[in-house]
């Protein structure tokens, strides 16, 4: 049996493997006009013969939800609040822009439909749904093509029987149905529905994604999908539930650091994600943060997802002049087709380029030498956007690079200053493709004092995926008083769920199962919760997290519980991270390459190349280097210095500004 993680990337798809107990990697350009084309050929050359066991991260999902390329949906809810989804909260969130519009829904306004029909707010039906309503929609949304419904009708929650009525009838007739019941039985109708819609909307280009690729499989190959959470599910799952993926790529990342970085004993990390296309930062404070109040290009994604901030600055990020005549970088990228200017075909600078240009990038050991960049012909295209700004080549390089990281920068800040953590407290953990160039210049700016560099970065999210647990998350909303909220009570609640994840977790096939039972909690007439572990101090223990996150508490309002969630975790067995070969402080000869030219802050400097594969345990470098491997580069400017623990890990100890 062959073990592959795979990451689909807006640049590269990544491969981690172990075959005849050996492990293994592997980057191959992605196919963005069909994902699952470069996913197959990496399996193909990895293994074709053998028996498989895959573990995906995919964007399939996230993309077709930014680039509007989903399926045409209708929306299904009570009859007089078929605008739910329209009406969205009235806050506005640019108070001072005047040509301010809110994304256009995912629903058109001919497509929402609302039925004759009433569950009050304790369950009860007060009016029933008539068999002939569901039929004559039926008949509407077969006139109009539709492909995929969402269902989500007031108080589902409490009593989801009409919406398993329409439902069962739809199913019958081929459409793709995701009832929020499912999806999502939690109270606040706005946000249950939104998440509803994403589902419906990106259910039949997910499903049509997955069973391509189970139907160039061997029969006997074994396929899951990483989630948003953090876990893996079957893709059966995958299919009916595809929001549950929406972060699939970045969530194998934050659980291969976290795994990692606890392993060479840091527990907290500021993780720094760095690819082709963007970059997700997630800060663990000895463990994986959580949301249930993500946005995804505006519309609300309820479900629960790990906590990753993303910013449109990566490798293949494009500098421009603006309007105003200044120099910008990013979000648009050039991708993997056509690619930086480096690459052969691109004729847009991108990052990538001016690292390259400044000799932070090793033009014949990227990708191990197996892909040759041009740098002649980045030069050529960087002297002719300088004088566009009349700036020198060098200036242009530096600045591209100086705005990129600003805008890096700034992501960190908002998942650490702005929560009220202090960055120095942290290590940042450095990976994917781009991040080794960029980390220890974000470290230097935000006082971080380390940064960790693990093996293989460029493939950390693939590695991320084969060390990712069996996770399926439940939740319901109970809406009790202080007075109601009595342990036992709360526990016999939880119990109901846990049944119906013991039995699904079986399904998905783990056998060590374990529960991670929460609250969401608030002070009576407060219009947002916080997530409290579950235990008999679970009061307490709100009032002790309240204060944390607020600065005051107050033990004489009354407080609520709101809902209760359900983490069920099937234990899988994790990949080992192999031991290195012990050294001295020096480095072998042969694990040094040679010497180059690199700029660091306008000024030319003499660099040693180091080649990462023959570095040994307990190793150190305090010199300025750059750092080759297969899968990234690391570049440790001046005044830095690294150390190599037994792992294979590089601990950066950065100099401050």
């Amino acid at each position: 049996m062959v073990i592959i993680g795979v990451d689909t990337g807006g640049t590269f798809t990544d491969f981690i493997y172990k075959k005849d107990g050996k492990w293994g990697v592997l980057k191959i350009l992605s196919t963005p006009e069909n994902p699952a084309k470069a996913l197959l050929e990496g399996i193909r050359q990895i293994a074709e013969e053998e028996e498989k066991n895959i573990i995906h991260g995919t964007t399939v999902a996230t993309n077709t939800l930014l680039e509007r390329k989903g399926a045409k949906v209708s929306f299904i809810t009570n009859k007089g609040f078929e605008d739910i989804i329209y009406i969205c909260r009235q806050n506005r969130k640019r108070l001072y822009d005047l040509h301010y519009k809110r994304e256009k829904t995912l629903v058109e306004e001919e497509n929402r439909y609302g039925l004759d029909c009433r569950i009050n707010s304790k369950g009860e039906i007060v009016k029933e749904l008539e068999t002939q309503d569901i039929e004559n929609l039926i008949r509407e949304l077969k006139e109009k093509k539709i492909k995929s419904v969402a269902v989500s009708f007031l108080f589902s929650f409490l009593n989801n029987t009409h919406e398993k009525e329409v439902e069962e009838r739809l199913k019958e007739e081929g459409f793709f149905v995701s009832p929020s019941y499912r999806i999502i039985p939690e109270f606040r109708e706005y946000e249950r529905s939104s998440t509803v819609v994403v589902n419906a909307y990106v259910m039949p280009k997910m499903n049509s994604y997955i069973s391509y690729i189970e139907k160039h499989l061997s029969k006997n190959d074994v396929l899951r999908i990483m989630q948003s959470n953090g876990g893996s599910i079957s893709t059966k799952t995958a299919k009916e539930e595809p929001v549950r993926t929406i972060l699939s790529g970045p969530a194998g990342g934050v659980v291969g650091a976290f795994e990692i970085g606890k392993k060479a004993g840091f527990t907290k990390l500021i993780t720094f994600d760095m690819g082709g296309t963007s970059t997700d930062v997630s800060l663990i404070d000895k463990s994986i943060p959580f949301s249930t109040d993500t946005e995804i290009s505006s519309i609300p994604v309820k479900v629960p997802i790990i906590d990753i901030h993303t910013v449109g600055a990566g490798g293949g990020s494009i500098a421009y002049v603006d309007k105003g005549g200044a120099l910008n970088v990013g979000p648009e990228s050039a991708g993997a087709d056509p690619g930086p200017v480096c690459y052969g075909k691109g004729e847009n600078i991108t990052v990538t380029d001016a690292n390259l240009f400044l000799g932070r990038l090793i033009p014949e050991f990227f990708l191990g030498g197996k892909m040759k960049l041009d740098k002649d012909r980045t030069i050529l295209y960087m002297e002719k956007l300088a004088k566009q700004v009349n700036l020198s080549p060098v200036e242009l390089a530096e600045g591209i690079l100086t705005i990129a990281n600003a805008k890096m920068e700034k992501a960190i800040r908002v998942i650490s200053v702005e929560k009220g953590y202090n960055p120095e407290e942290f290590t940042l953990f450095s990976f994917g493709g781009a991040g080794g160039m960029h980390a220890v210049f974000l470290a230097k700016s935000l006082n971080i004092p380390k940064v960790l560099v693990p093996r293989n970065p460029g493939i950390l999210s693939a590695m991320g995926m084969l060390m990712a647990d069996i996770i399926k998350d439940y939740s319901s909303t109970v809406m009790l008083s202080e007075r109601e909220a009595k342990y036992e009570a709360i526990k016999e609640l939880f119990s109901i769920l846990e049944k119906r994840a013991f039995d699904d977790l079986k399904r998905e096939g783990a056998k060590d199962i374990i529960f991670e039972r929460y609250l969401d909690m608030r002070y009576k007439g407060q219009s947002f919760e916080i997530k409290v572990p579950f235990s008999k101090n679970f009061i307490q223990e709100f009032h002790n997290i309240y204060e944390k996150i607020y600065g005051f508490k107050n033990l004489d309002k009354e407080v609520q519980v709101v809902n209760i969630r359900l983490r069920a975790i099937g234990k899988t067995e994790k990949p080992e991270i192999e031991i290195i070969e012990k050294g001295s402080e020096k480095i072998d000869k042969k694990a040094i390459l040679g010497k180059t030219k690199t700029v660091f802050e306008g000024k030319e400097i003499e660099t040693y190349v180091i080649d990462r594969k023959h570095l040994k345990a307990n190793n150190k470098i305090d010199f300025p280097s750059i750092i080759v491997e297969y899968s990234s580069t690391i570049v440790i400017p001046p005044e830095c210095s690294v150390e190599v623990d037994e792992f294979g890990n590089l601990t950066v100890h950065v100099v401050k500004y």
